[in-house]
Parts: structure tokens; C-alpha cells; sequence
């Protein structure tokens, strides 16, 4: 095992085993070396590798404090992978998107609250048929992640919230070239919050599945034209 490896596997001992909890002081880098059995350069280099994924937050002047290790917080390096995803992996963020957002949406019919269910629909009457585009899809965007984080599930809304990104492109592409693309997902859109609205996570996931389904049909015809 590389000498940072090695680094980086017991300063996750440590906050795993409780030894630091999230928001705590880290030792000063002297005594967490001899603590821990380690160089002070490969330390340093398990710091920044833990520091890149918001493991550790180096405070300058201060010290290394273990982070809140809040899941939005640490899967906001799946971000980075995300950015740099290339146009023919969507399909496949597609195919993630329809196992995570159905589930998501069931969920949210049993545990989004009064006020998310009514800033949902705020959200679904916010644009219409003939909104631009570019408006139209940036309101589709809030409008999944309002239900993913009325899911109740932090983690589900982060992976949901990231897997969503990376289909912005064919959504507005979809929307400037398919007739009453729009119009068809403002209705798929009112289906899933009508189901959410009821309390129905069964109906809610069978909605949320058609719709993703239909734009990943769509793009799959489209690509193999």
C-alpha cells in the first residue's frame, strides 16, 4: 500500500472509530504523525486528498477540522466526475436517472409537507407550453430536485440533484426540436405532482418512470437517426 494510502486509510479510522467527529480539531500535524505512525509528508498528502473530497477543511492559521461530513457535502466530488462526463454517456445518466427519480418521487408522496407540495406546484405553474426554452428547463430542473428533496433522503437528493445535470443539453435540445415537447412534459410534470398531492407513492413512481422513460426513448431514437 503507498505510504499516502496508508495516511489516508487511518485518518478515516479516526473519524470513523469517533475518535474525531465531524466539526472536531484534527491534532497539530506533529503530534497526529507520531500519533498516527506516519511521515509528515505522506500526512500532508492524505490532508489534501481528504481536504479535495470535503473529508478535512484546512483552516489557515487555525488548523485541520474534520468536515460536518454532511452527504451533500461529500458527494459534491461526484460533481466534478459529472463535468466531465462526454455526449454519449447521457443516455447512461438517463438510465441512472430512471432507477433514482421514481423512487425519489414515491417517497416524496409520503413524506413531502404541506409547504413543499405547495412551492411544488409554484413551480409547475411558473412557466407553460410556449416559455423559452432555456426558462422552461431551468424550471424542469427545480422541479425534480424540489421532489428529490422532498424524498427525505439527503443522499437520494445529492445523487438525483448531480445525475441531473449532465441531461440539461438534450433537454433543451428536445425541447427546440420535438413538437409540443414541452406541452407533453408540462403534463407528465402535473401527473407526478397530482400523485404527490394524493399521497400516492405507486402512482407517483409509475408517473415519475414515464417521463423519464419517454425523454430517454426519445434520445435514443434521436441518436440512431
Amino acid at each position: 500500500m503507498a505510504l499516502t494510502d496508508e495516511a489516508i486509510g487511518k485518518i478515516k479510522e479516526m473519524i470513523t472509530s469517533g475518535r474525531v467527529r465531524p466539526g472536531e480539531k484534527l491534532p497539530r500535524e506533529a503530534d497526529l504523525a507520531a500519533e498516527l505512525g506516519l511521515s509528515r509528508s505522506s500526512l500532508r498528502e492524505a490532508v489534501k486528498a481528504l481536504t479535495l473530497v470535503n473529508v478535512l477543511d484546512v483552516r489557515q492559521g487555525d488548523g485541520t477540522y474534520a468536515t460536518s461530513l454532511a452527504p451533500s457535502l461529500l458527494l459534491e466530488a461526484l460533481s466534478f466526475i459529472v463535468d466531465f462526463h462526454r455526449d454519449d454517456t447521457v443516455l447512461e445518466f438517463l438510465e441512472v436517472r430512471r432507477i433514482l427519480e421514481p423512487s425519489a418521487t414515491a417517497l416524496a408522496a409520503l413524506r413531502m409537507t404541506a409547504d413543499g407540495k405547495a412551492e411544488l406546484g409554484a413551480i409547475l405553474d411558473a412557466v407553460t407550453a410556449d416559455s423559452p426554452v432555456e426558462e422552461f428547463v431551468a424550471t424542469d430542473l427545480e422541479f425534480h430536485k424540489k421532489i428529490a428533496a422532498g424524498a427525505g433522503n439527503s443522499v437520494l437528493a445529492s445523487l438525483v440533484d448531480n445525475m441531473s445535470l449532465p441531461t440539461v443539453r438534450a433537454r433543451v435540445w428536445r425541447g427546440m426540436t420535438e413538437p409540443k415537447a414541452q406541452e407533453r412534459t408540462l403534463a407528465e410534470h402535473r401527473a407526478i405532482y397530482l400523485a404527490i398531492l394524493a399521497g400516492d407513492p405507486d402512482l407517483a413512481r409509475s408517473a415519475a418512470t414515464v417521463h423519464i422513460a419517454g425523454i430517454e426513448s426519445w434520445l435514443r431514437t434521436t441518436l440512431t437517426v
